[in-house]
This record gives C-alpha cells, structure tokens and sequence, in this order.
C-alpha cells in the first residue's frame, strides 16, 4: 500500500536533492524516496540494535553516531599499505 506524504524540506536539503535527481534522470520525489528508503532500512536493519544499553559509555551520541565512530577506528588501525 502506498502513502502520501507532504514535507517541507529546508532549501540546504531541497536543492542539492533536486540537482542530485537532473543528474541521475529522475523527478526529485523519486529520488527523495529512494533516500528515504534506504535510510529506513539502515535504521531498521542497524546490526548493532542488540547492542544498545548492554553496556555503559560515556559517549552520550553513540547509538546515532555508531557507524561514523567504527569507520574512524577502522582507518586508525589499518596499515598505510593498505
């Protein structure tokens, strides 16, 4: 079943979105639900979700940020040759 949703998108998100959609051929509604998919289904399928308060942190962010600070551990363990 589809939806209607109406959104009033700040102008910093509408234009790169609609320059972003002439690139790729396509109305910039399609291409805001393409986005918006994709980020529903990272956030409802995060792999990490079993995680959440099993233990303590002093990173207050980290459920939202998760991602971001596993990649900056991730290059600061790889070697340069690699």
């Amino acid at each position: 079943m589809e939806r209607t949703l109406t959104l009033v998108v700040p102008e910093e998100i509408y234009t790169p979105l609609v320059e972003t959609a002439t690139q790729e051929g396509l109305a910039p509604e399609v291409l805001a639900v393409e986005w918006l998919t994709a980020g529903m289904q990272q956030f409802l399928h995060d792999p990490l979700e079993e995680f959440i308060g099993a233990f303590s942190s002093d990173i207050a962010d980290w459920t939202e940020k998760h991602d971001e600070y596993l990649g900056v551990a991730l290059a600061q363990t790889r070697k340069p040759s690699e």
